[in-house]
């Protein structure tokens, strides 16, 4: 009787391990995909904005826009469209201009850090640094 019930024990933990790796494997895919598509809203938010100012980062009436646009995205859309964030994402599109160089093995959180780097080629290494790094 004894050696039925660790064999069955074993069973059940066997089930468990492999149902743990599964829902640890699909976590991080769901992770993954909702950074990716976040990072492609915030670049696609800079774009527009950048649109809306005829590409001139510093335009007079910008400062204007962006603190009415964030106080409307805000009310619509809670928070996260702050006037400083939104900053951020003209800023996201002005330093990674093509959409596809996002590296989706980075954070928004890793992008605010790379996004404080002036230099491109300092930019670029610390990318590279980040995503080698994991």
């Amino acid at each position: 009787m004894d050696n039925y019930l660790i064999k069955e024990e074993n069973e059940i933990n066997n089930i468990f391990d492999n149902i743990k790796e599964l829902v640890i494997s699909s976590r991080n895919k769901v992770y993954s995909a909702v950074n990716t598509e976040m990072l492609h809203l915030y670049w696609n938010i800079g774009r527009v904005i950048m649109k809306i100012q005829h590409g001139d980062e510093r335009a007079s009436y910008g400062d204007n826009i962006l603190e009415k646009l964030s106080l409307k995205l805000t009310n619509e859309f809670g928070k996260g469209f702050s006037k400083r964030n939104l900053e951020r994402m003209r800023k996201l599109y002005l330093y990674f201009p093509i959409a596809t160089t996002l590296s989706s093995q980075l954070s928004w959180s890793h992008y605010l850090e790379l996004l404080k780097v002036d230099e491109q080629n300092k930019r670029s290494f610390y990318e590279k640094e980040c995503i080698n790094s994991n």
